[in-house]
């Protein structure tokens, strides 16, 4: 009997086996979806091109090779053409205009295939003070939120679809705001542990790692051992700690120190975003920063950076404000700009130079430098595109007054251009091996809802920007370097392990592009233009931009990282 049973089991699983390896086999030699042919393949990781075909199948790469007798849906012939992983956004700003319009039309256009958002901010978690006081926000983009948790957020994703990926930090003030509201005050030991409770829900939900906007309140208001804290738990779930530091500018040496501080102490990668030396009077700096990241690398310290490559930034206007006016949120903000007591003393701080903050007034030439981008009062959308010095002209103010009233007519919801970096500076930072490249803006469209806005430029072209300006033009990177920054590199420093590499089995993110045409058409004066020369862009192995047009197709996914529990 028991010989009898023996034999039913080889039985059983012999027939498994077999099926299994007739599965293989069929899916093996199935017809490819698509299949690539005739290109200069640069493959991400810093290689020189090279040629062959790329099958693609079920959304991945399935072979690289000579695939001319392979059967196959359909050819995209890619002759004279570079053919590279999708490009990856390490800070997109997006979660909310990918609700808008899901397609974001200024992303794929420039071959991104992948976002990293929240910074500081997040789009979760969310309760209800936190939703009031943004309330303006919302209604900008008439966008109502329905979700309370990163889980949520990520699920509504799904549930509409996207035209590219997304991965999402959980922001340190998020935690703070969900905790402790916008008030100026230190968590007690219970509520600090609430905070490191949420970052660790947020893990679990997903989150790529912590991240931080210090110099926006409430961030500010955080001490460092907050900040190591929430990142000791993010680290847990092998997560990331990203920050915009407490300073660019004069005390930018001072911020590098406690960025690396935090990695050290809570044993987590750093990437700051958006390297820079803020303020005319700090042109020249960035050979000190790099020195002092090169530094700390070769002590061990996992730390990198990104850029935009741009020599102004945008960011709230009411930055420029000293971080003690924004204690309880903007409706307070606005409150004091109205008093003219807290006024005077608003102007006092401006006018003072300080390393106790990231004092915008002091780092820009003049109010010349201010570029007015996006507002949401109806009535001051002609301002949209002048500098300060247009506007105190225009209402015959001072152009502190100007600042000033325009928050307080925008409910200090206003972003600006500010001119403040130099070229040298930037191209400095651009050419490090350890820093890739960001957009710094949300996804946006020229039409609807978004083309109303009136954002920086590198919102539609810092990647054919590069490749245009510092690879063609000016030769300050190689083809393929900048390629790796573009891909590799961001994928290696996310822990994307399954993209940023144009490799079999890997997911087919993909750009197909003219490096002799491909360039960026955006400007200060005119930013909502798509950039040129993208051909197809393919996410998860499906062409979102098609023969240089887009399809409308929502192939993208919800990144989440390795800490995610289902």
């Amino acid at each position: 009997m028991k010989k009898i049973q023996l034999q039913l089991v080889l039985i059983v699983t012999l027939a498994a086996l077999c099926v299994t390896a007739i599965w293989v086999m069929a899916s093996d030699t199935a017809p490819f979806d698509l299949v690539i042919t005739n290109g200069h393949i640069i493959d991400g990781t810093g290689s020189p091109w090279y040629s062959g075909d790329i099958g693609i199948r079920a959304g991945k790469i399935a072979a690289i090779g000579n695939l001319t007798d392979q059967p196959r849906t359909r050819t995209i012939e890619a002759q004279g053409m570079v053919v590279a992983p999708g490009f990856i956004d390490m800070l997109g700003q997006s979660e909310l205009t990918i609700l808008v319009d899901p397609r974001l039309p200024s992303k794929i256009y420039q071959g991104i295939t992948t976002e990293i958002t929240g910074e500081g901010g997040s789009p979760a978690p969310l309760n209800d003070s936190i939703i009031q006081a943004e309330q303006t926000k919302y209604a900008h983009y008439q966008i109502t939120p329905d979700w309370r948790t990163l889980r949520q957020y990520f699920a509504r994703l799904e549930k509409q679809g996207m035209g590219i990926n997304l991965a999402s930090y959980v922001g340190a003030t998020q935690v703070r705001r969900m905790v402790l509201g916008d008030e100026d005050k230190q968590p007690t030991s219970a509520q600090l542990e609430q905070m490191k409770d949420l970052v660790r829900q947020a893990m679990r939900d997903g989150a790529v790692g912590v991240s931080t906007s210090l110099e926006y309140a409430p961030a500010p208001y955080a001490k460092t051992e907050e900040l190591i804290a929430l990142a000791r738990e993010a680290s847990k779930f092998g997560g990331i700690y990203a920050t915009h530091m407490r300073s660019e500018s004069d005390a930018v040496l001072t911020s590098i120190d406690e960025s690396l501080r935090i990695g050290r102490e809570a044993h987590i990668p750093v990437e700051i975003w958006h390297i820079k030396v803020a303020g005319k009077k700090n042109w020249g700096r960035m050979p000190e920063v790099v020195q002092k990241i090169n530094a700390a690398r070769a002590q061990g310290i996992d730390v990198a950076a990104d850029t935009y490559a741009y020599p102004a930034w945008f960011n709230d206007f009411s930055a420029f404000i000293p971080p003690w006016a924004h204690d309880g949120g903007d409706a307070k903000l606005v409150e004091r700009l109205k008093d003219p007591a807290m006024r005077r003393r608003i102007r006092k701080d401006m006018m003072t130079p300080s390393q106790d903050w990231d004092n915008e007034w002091q780092e820009i030439p003049g109010p010349e430098a201010v570029l007015i981008g996006v507002v949401q009062n109806p009535n001051l959308l002609p301002l949209q595109g002048k500098t300060l010095a247009d506007v105190a002209k225009l209402w015959n103010k001072d152009p502190m007054d100007a600042l000033f009233d325009l928050l307080i007519e925008d409910k200090a919801y206003t972003s600006v251009a500010v001119f403040a970096m130099s070229e040298p500076d930037v191209l400095l930072a651009l050419q490090q091996l350890w820093v890739s490249i960001n957009n710094d803006s949300s996804g946006s469209s020229p039409e609807g809802l978004l083309g109303r806005e009136h954002p920086h430029p590198r919102a539609y072209g810092t990647f054919p920007r590069i490749l245009r300006k510092y690879v063609r033009e000016e030769k300050k990177l190689s083809l393929e370097d900048a390629i790796r920054k573009f891909s590799a590199l961001p994928a290696q420093r996310m822990r994307l392990t399954d993209r940023g590499v144009l490799k079999q089995d890997m997911w087919a993110d993909v750009v197909i592009f003219d490096p002799a045409t491909i360039r960026d058409l955006a400007t200060f004066e005119n930013p909502n233009q798509l950039s040129q020369g993208m051909e197809y862009v393919l996410v998860n192995g499906v062409p979102v931009i098609d023969q240089g047009k887009m399809t409308g197709a929502l192939p993208g996914k919800v990144l989440r990282s390795a800490g995610y529990v289902q």
